[in-house]
């Protein structure tokens, strides 16, 4: 097998998601620009091309708002999973095994392995740093995100109400804004669902080969790893 098809082979996960994730951006950025053209004719304004429109705060507001609720979806599952259990469930750990779990089950300090991280082998603060390594960074993409959501949104809305011959409004006055709400809980709620109904449904139901499902024949009782 050559070194590129090996390549392929072994990264495919990570290369299909991210060639959908182009593919349903490109798609977005299409869709989005001929919804807001329609939407600039009736208002009597000139049509945005391509570029200007992926330029502009109403396309970036769209983005935004959609990675900073997936990225807080990831974000609680992770911090949640540690402490919470569900008795049944793929997606959960086994039920005595809530916590942080010991170094030795961790496999940090004089328990890492030779090939562990260097991290998770040296202790002290860096292992501590490593240990939370996932959490910090989905939640700083979390945070990122949502603030880029209210910077473009707060010039996507004050764009509109322009158009209708209303005042602006401040930044902070619009994170407290219905809109801004709006955009942000309508997206929550969606990922909310989607994580519980993972989490039940993969007691009963499964996937043949997927290891976010049980084996086959696991009974509905066994719970995380058990089998």
């Amino acid at each position: 097998m050559t070194a590129g098809r090996r390549f392929l082979r072994e990264n495919s996960l990570s290369l299909f998601f991210g060639g959908l994730f182009l593919l349903a951006l490109i798609g977005q950025a299409l869709a989005g620009q001929a919804e807001f053209n329609d939407q600039l004719r009736v208002d009597g304004r000139p049509p945005l091309s391509l570029g200007a429109y992926l330029a502009s705060s109403a396309f970036a507001v769209d983005v935004a708002e959609n990675w900073q609720s997936e990225y807080l979806q990831f974000l609680l599952y992770i911090l949640a999973t540690v402490w919470l259990v569900q008795r049944g469930s793929s997606e959960s750990k086994e039920l005595g095994k809530a916590g942080i779990e010991s170094d030795k089950d961790q496999l940090i300090g004089v328990y890492a392995r030779p090939n562990s991280p260097r991290w998770a082998r040296v202790g002290g603060w860096r292992t501590s740093l490593y240990s939370n390594s996932l959490g910090l960074t989905m939640g700083t993409i979390f945070l990122l995100s949502w603030l880029a959501q209210s910077i473009a949104g707060v010039s996507a809305y004050n764009e509109q109400r322009m158009r209708q011959l209303l005042d602006p409004v401040a930044w902070h006055s619009y994170v407290f804004s219905a809109d801004f709400w709006s955009r942000t809980l309508q997206n929550w709620q969606s990922e909310f669902l989607a994580v519980a109904s993972m989490a039940v449904l993969a007691i009963y139901l499964r996937q043949r080969g997927s290891p976010e499902s049980k084996p086959v024949g696991a009974p509905h009782t066994a719970t995380g790893g058990e089998n």
